[in-house]
């Protein structure tokens, strides 16, 4: 009883004092007239916006309760106030202009089955799979085999594979699959050592950085992509972007190593897979074999198939609960927190994109004013800071047009530090490099869901793995360019 009394002082201190204090920058950020923010027009519903924004931030950030919960109460929230359905006293009966734009109550209740949603419901369903019939062991000692069993080197394995897989197909089903061969591993190191929280860190960090590899790694990359070559006219091919991005995305797997052993160490030098030996084979072992295989195949080859990956991420979801394999009592054990978890980010994104809050913000700095440099500079922190809290490829989508005006407007002045190329790539390099919370990636949330990881350990690396990566990545473009 007495080793518990630390842990609800705890909990006693952030209920009685950061919850008073969140509250009280809530309600003043809600309350004080507009003009306080200092945005031109901006109109009331993106003010109630920015006081959840914060909320939600402060909320995820300490942990005052469990950080589900507060993706359910904003979502709550919103609908009480910011959407077409709220409440009648918060519709007001000021000027429409002046009260805003409303968000659909459907679009918000919608983020609870949001594709990506789907994605982490077959994610976690292949690994239910996966465990039964032990698929999962013998795929993760196949893959770790090149890395040997000392523990160092088998965590240097995750963030290889998993950065080299994120180059070619979704970042998310690549951090799905690999949670399937997680499981295993965890299981031979002891429950106290910190090895864990390093390897279950290794899914989100490798994913998010292997996407920047290749133009079709990520969302973002693609839309910037797509504008530097159909709007700004500038040549940048397939084998540009790689050439110059595959090399950077290895070193930062190497740092972001080094940084998981020093601030994780592993208790246990060693790690040997065993296969359990009770997993006799059966038709159901070849139904999961199978399905699984043809899962990351379409997973891996979306670009030559047009099927999404949230899409195939059903196909083991209906083939697995009609051959019986995935039963009624094997739904208890989805994640189900997880998933509200992500659909609280998903309708605080959809909050601030459809408001009107993400763009007014955006438009409102003066990019014209400031030296190119900083120009550049700002642009990659605004989609790093942005994408920490919708999704990197919403974030892609408001700021690279903004930024290709930018850089027409700016013309020949960009050219001393790398032009348009480096305004725009660099600002979508920062987008990937965005994960300080759960809700910041899908695959930081599959990370959570191990129970292994708090949002203190993900911002603690995500700020480092951030701030080392921001810095290298214009390095690399403004010495080595497009």
């Amino acid at each position: 009883m007495t080793t518990q009394l630390p842990k609800e002082r705890k909990i006693s201190r952030k209920l009685t004092i950061l919850l008073p204090l969140v509250i009280a920058v809530t309600l003043f950020l809600w309350l004080v007239p507009t003009s306080f923010f200092g945005i031109d027009g901006l109109t009331v519903v993106e003010q109630r916006t920015i006081a959840i924004f914060v909320f939600a931030a402060l909320m995820w950030m300490f942990e005052i309760i469990p950080t589900w919960t507060t993706s359910v109460l904003i979502i709550v929230i919103m609908l009480l106030t910011i959407s077409d359905s709220s409440l009648p006293f918060m519709k007001g009966s000021g000027i429409p202009s002046e009260m805003g734009t409303f968000v659909s109550y459907k679009s918000i209740l919608a983020t609870f089955a949001d594709p990506v949603i789907m994605l982490f419901l077959g994610g976690f369903i292949l690994a239910i799979a996966s465990t039964k019939v032990g698929l999962d062991v013998q795929l993760a000692r196949v893959l770790m085999k090149p890395f040997g069993k000392k523990s160092e080197f088998v965590l240097l394995g995750f963030l290889l594979v998993i950065g080299t897989f994120s180059m070619f197909m979704s970042n998310t089903a690549t951090a799905a699959m690999m949670l399937t061969f997680l499981a295993p591993i965890l299981k031979t190191l002891p429950p106290d050592g910190k090895g864990r929280i390093a390897l279950a860190l290794s899914i989100p960090i490798a994913a998010n950085l292997g996407g920047i590899g290749t133009p079709i790694g990520t969302p973002p990359n693609a839309i910037a992509f797509q504008y530097i070559n159909d709007s700004l006219h500038l040549d940048v091919g397939f084998d540009d972007w790689m050439f110059r991005m595959i090399p950077y995305v290895y070193v930062m797997l190497l740092i972001a190593w080094v940084i998981l052993l020093k601030m994780y160490p592993f208790k246990q030098k060693t790690i040997e897979l065993k296969i359990e030996s009770h997993h006799e084979k059966t038709w159901r072992t070849y139904v999961v074999w199978i399905t699984f295989a043809l899962t990351i195949l379409l997973w891996m080859t979306e670009s030559l198939t047009k099927l999404n990956s949230n899409v195939v991420a059903m196909i083991p979801v209906g083939v697995f609960c009609i051959t019986g394999i995935i039963t009624k009592d094997d739904l208890k054990d989805i994640n189900w927190s997880v998933l509200w978890m992500v659909a609280g980010g998903f309708a605080l994104g959809l909050a601030m994109t459809n408001t009107g809050l993400a763009e007014h913000l955006v438009t409102s700095i003066p990019f014209g004013e400031w030296l190119p440099m900083v120009v550049i500079l700002v642009a990659g922190f605004i989609g790093y800071f942005i994408s920490n809290f919708i999704s990197n490829t919403a974030a892609a989508s408001l700021i690279v047009p903004i930024l290709c005006a930018v850089a027409v407007g700016m013309g020949d002045t960009l050219d001393p530090v790398g032009g348009a190329k480096t305004l725009v790539i660099g600002a979508v390099l920062c987008t990937s490099l965005a994960m300080l919370f759960p809700i910041s990636t899908p695959p930081n949330a599959l990370a959570h869901s191990t129970g292994l990881v708090t949002t203190k350990d993900m911002t603690k690396v995500g700020i480092l793995v951030g701030v080392i990566g921001y810095v290298l990545g214009y390095l690399l473009l403004f010495f080595i360019g497009f």
